[in-house]
This record gives structure tokens, C-alpha cells and sequence, in this order.
């Protein structure tokens, strides 16, 4: 059986799902040897005798982007203020959203999830029931189409107003045609009236029809933000077993210790995902006629101390809901060092981008050992922390064939 070797790899820990078995020698937070590939798949570390300068990690996942807004922040007149006001603006510009338009727009951001290394993806679709009279929104079939021209996963989640799920009907009528095209149920949940209602009837479709749920859930500052935690207890009375993610989550910046640890104990009980969405978070909260002194991140330490599954996401790119950005995991991860205060070792962090966040999408985690060539990636960096700030990564696979097959 003829082995292919790669020289002088890293590979951090906590991307290998046995790092007993796998083999390499420690260094830092990762593992240094050469990487043996056996039939297709990277198989164990193997001593050395080069420096390291190339890592190696799974594909990439963007777990909360909006693919039906992106790149019109140019033709969108008073961009600025709250979310409130790039609700606004933004619901302003969907006249201009004709399929030609989604179709152009929507796939540039793809071609760049593509090129930033992502192997999954999941993109919210705006699904306004007085726009859209009869049937699916048209960025919903144009997202789908696209889907089917990457080799990424594209999941669809459609986003309603919690508002519109306290009609049982409504509800029921919506997970059906969700359902029936492979979509996942999601929700904006702030501080609409009888909101419990509503999330309890999107529950009660997606246990009966095994929808996998994500809720853009009190994306705010205002003080008695209640929405994380009346998931967190609609989850656990339901026994609900399929993925909850949600984004957002910034009234947890609000709340004393105490209060945090009774949340974060529900959520990780419950199986619930939170995203943490700095971008458009830093962009659209703690506004005030100066500069802003809040950060409006949610309590990122405290919830994985918890032992709940946390990621990190882009969410909005050059929109009304942030101006500027790119699609790419890994330019997410870089503001989160800053934004949250991610300290090194920076390894610990890329889950984050890879493995929590394929759970959150309700993905089998991928991990370096046992991993076909395909969904590896391959980095031109010395350590974690200049992966970050890395060339764009290259495919395992395209570099073997690009060196006939044999890698010294």
C-alpha cells in the first residue's frame, strides 16, 4: 500500500479527534511531523526531520450569513443607526431584489466562502409573508439552485417574525413547505407580544417533522431581553433532540453572573448552539451620539465554561446591517480575538470555525485523523496564531494533484 507524505506539518490538537493515536510531537498547541495520507485520507503524524511551515485543519463552516442581503450597502440611502433603522433601510432595498439581482450578488459571496476554504455553510432567507403572498421567497429558489453549482453544503434557514408563528396555522404551513424542501425552520425573536406562543408552536413542527431550528434571538440591549432563556425552557419541556442554534444572544452583556450561569446551564442542557456574531454586533449596538462604550458581544467565556457548544459567525457583508466584511471563517475568527478577548493559544479557538460549528448546523464533526484529503485544507503558517493571517488556504487535494501525486 503506497503512502503519500506532506513535510513538515502542524496540526492543532484540537482538531484531532485521537491525538494519542495520531502521532507527532508536541509543539505548542498543536502536533508537528510529517502527514501520512493512506487511500485518500490523512491518517496518523509521523517523526521529522523539517521545520514546520504548513498546517493543516478541516474545511471551514460559516454557520449565520445572509446571503440574500449581501453587497448592497452601495445603492442603500441612510446606512447607520440600530438595528431598528437597517431593518429599515434594508426592507427599502428589497424592491431591487429580482432573481438576476439575488443570483449576483449571492453568488459572489459564495465564490468567496469557496475560496476562504468553507465546506458548509448556512445562510438565512428573509421569508416576509406581505411580500410573499403565494410560495417561497425568491431568494429561497435562488439560493437552492445555487447550492446545487458549489461543493458546499448550503443550508437554507428561513426568517420570519416570531410574531407570525403565534398562528398555529401559519406555523404549520410554513414548517410543511420547509420541510419539503430540506430548509431549517428559523425565527427573530426580540420583543414581540406573545412570542412564547410562537416558539412553542415552531417547536411542535419541528419535532413533528425533525426540522432542525435557528432563531435570530434578542439582538439588543434594552433592559428584560427574555428570549434566549424562553428557548432554552420551550427546548427542555419539549425534550427537543434535533440542533437549535441561535445568533445573537447580546441581552446576556446585560445580565449579573448569576443570571448568566442559570442561562448557560439551561442552554447546555437543552444542546442549544449560541453564534457569536461580532461583526454586525460591534457595528449596530451600543450606539449613542458618540462613540459607543458598549461591545454588545454575548457572554462567549461564560457560555463555553458552561459547557455550551458556541461558534462564531460573519452574519451580515457590505449591508445595511454592516457596511464592510468578507466571507471568510477565518477573518471572523481574527475580529473575535479582538472583539471577545480570544487569548492564545489560538488553537483552542478554531473550533469555533470548524468542528462546533458543523455540530451546529447539525453536521458530524470533522477532525484532521481519518479525514479524506478532499476536506482538509492546507495553510502556509508557522503557528496558530499566523494562521489568522495566512494566505488564502489551499485544498489538500488540489495541491497533491498539482504535485503528480507524491509529496515529499
Amino acid at each position: 500500500m503506497t503512502n503519500t507524505i506532506l513535510t513538515g506539518v502542524l496540526v492543532p490538537r484540537t482538531l484531532i479527534g485521537d491525538v494519542c493515536d495520531f502521532g507527532g510531537k508536541v509543539s505548542d498547541d498543536c502536533v508537528a511531523g510529517d502527514l501520512v495520507v493512506r487511500e485518500g485520507r490523512a491518517v496518523c503524524l509521523t517523526p521529522s526531520q523539517y521545520e514546520p511551515g504548513k498546517i493543516v485543519i478541516p474545511r471551514l463552516t460559516e454557520p449565520h450569513v445572509h446571503l440574500d442581503k449581501c453587497f448592497t450597502v452601495g445603492r442603500i440611502e441612510n446606512v447607520g443607526g440600530d438595528l431598528a433603522a437597517a431593518i429599515e433601510a434594508q426592507r427599502a432595498d428589497m424592491a431591487n431584489w429580482t432573481e438576476a439581482d439575488i443570483r449576483h450578488r449571492a453568488a459572489r459571496a459564495i465564490k468567496e466562502l469557496e475560496k476562504a476554504g468553507c465546506g458548509a455553510v448556512r445562510t438565512h432567507v428573509d421569508w416576509d409573508f406581505q411580500m410573499e403572498r403565494t410560495g417561497a421567497p425568491t431568494a429561497w429558489e435562488v439560493l437552492r439552485e445555487l447550492a446545487t453549482e458549489s461543493h458546499m453544503i448550503v443550508q437554507r434557514a428561513a426568517l420570519v417574525g416570531i410574531d407570525h408563528m403565534i398562528d398555529g396555522c401559519t406555523a404549520h404551513s410554513l414548517a410543511r413547505d420547509i420541510a419539503r424542501d430540506g430548509g431549517v425552520m428559523g425565527a427573530f425573536v426580540l420583543d414581540q407580544d406573545n412570542r412564547e406562543t410562537g416558539l412553542a408552536n415552531m417547536f411542535r413542527e419541528a419535532d413533528r417533522l425533525g426540522l432542525a431550528l435557528d432563531f435570530h434571538v434578542d439582538e439588543g440591549l434594552s433592559p428584560g431581553l427574555d428570549g434566549i432563556e424562553l428557548i432554552a425552557d420551550i427546548a427542555l419541556s419539549f425534550g427537543f433532540g434535533g440542533p437549535i442554534l441561535c445568533g445573537h444572544a447580546c441581552s446576556l452583556a446585560n445580565l449579573p453572573d448569576g443570571d448568566v450561569r442559570r442561562i448557560a446551564d439551561k442552554l447546555a442542557e437543552a444542546g442549544i448552539t449560541i453564534a457569536v456574531l461580532p461583526q454586525t454586533n460591534l457595528y449596530l449596538q451600543g450606539r449613542t451620539s458618540g462613540t459607543p462604550d458598549r461591545r454588545g458581544i454575548t457572554r462567549l467565556h461564560e457560555l463555553r465554561a458552561a459547557g455550551v457548544n458556541v461558534t462564531v459567525g460573519v452574519d451580515n457583508v457590505c449591508d445595511a446591517f454592516c457596511p464592510v466584511g468578507r466571507h471568510d471563517p477565518l477573518y471572523t475568527l481574527n475580529l473575535s480575538v479582538l472583539a471577545a478577548h480570544l487569548d492564545p493559544p489560538i488553537g483552542g479557538h478554531l473550533p469555533l470555525i470548524t468542528t462546533n460549528a458543523q455540530a451546529a448546523l447539525g453536521l458530524a464533526p470533522v477532525t484532521v485523523d481519518g479525514t479524506h484529503i478532499d476536506d482538509l485544507l492546507i495553510f502556509d503558517a508557522d503557528s496558530t496564531a499566523g494562521l489568522l493571517n495566512a494566505p488564502v488556504p489551499q485544498s489538500f487535494s488540489d495541491v497533491l494533484r498539482n504535485d503528480g501525486g507524491q509529496l515529499q
